[in-house]
């Protein structure tokens, strides 16, 4: 089972959010503010490893912190922060 099938049968994203309707990648989400994933891009090593890390489709992340030069920034989801790089933020596109 390849990654887009795995993200294609996942939840469906409905529900408001500090974004409302629009979307964007999470590197661009500000600190405080919180949105719901709608996918991921890729199917590569680093995109299974943000799916395992819990960045599902309808998954809520509130953006909690970032270092000083913006890179990693900490998220909370699922009940658990988690630290990545804005790279890889970049893959994962919110709504």
């Amino acid at each position: 089972m390849n990654m887009r099938t795995i993200l294609s049968t996942s939840t469906a994203v409905d529900g408001p959010c500090a974004l409302a309707d629009s979307q964007t990648t999470l590197d661009r989400v500000r600190v405080g503010d919180a949105c719901r994933v709608v996918d991921i891009a890729g199917e590569d090593a680093v995109a299974i490893r943000l799916f395992e890390m819990g960045l599902t489709p309808g998954t809520q992340i509130r953006v909690i912190g970032q270092a000083p030069f913006g890179d990693p920034m900490e998220l909370e989801l699922r009940s658990y922060h988690l630290s990545i790089r804005r790279a890889e933020a970049a893959r994962v596109t919110v709504q």
